[in-house]
């Protein structure tokens, strides 16, 4: 689990199995998948406890053109995005990512942690 390099909102988080996965279900086993959607369910509670969620997307993206390895976006959309950006629109490349501190980050990141293990 880690925060994104290019986040379309504070708190994005990405949850990847550490070996080379391609397809979200063939390559797992039920159990691995279990394991994985646990892992994905506590992030994301441990998000929401940590930033202002409306709502938590849960989105496994990825092309076999391009970004082979199978991971999880934990997106929490911000209260009071209007509703035409909000879901796909969110990611539009065209919007854009935001940038923030490596100070915040590295908090954020604590916060995230801390409320995992809690």
């Amino acid at each position: 689990m880690f925060l994104a390099k290019y986040p379309v909102v504070r708190g994005h988080v990405l949850v990847a199995p550490l070996e080379h996965r391609e397809h979200v279900i063939s390559d797992f086993s039920a159990e691995e998948y279990t394991r994985l959607q646990d892992l994905v369910h506590r992030a994301g509670a441990a998000l929401t406890a940590v930033v202002t969620t409306e709502r938590l997307y849960v989105l496994s993206l990825g092309s076999q053109q391009g970004n082979r390895h199978v991971h999880w976006h934990l997106v929490p959309l911000p209260p009071g995005v209007l509703y035409d950006e909000q879901q796909v629109a969110l990611f539009d490349e065209q919007s854009g990512w935001l940038e923030f501190d490596a100070d915040e980050l590295a908090d954020l990141a604590m916060s995230v942690a801390a409320a995992m293990d809690a």
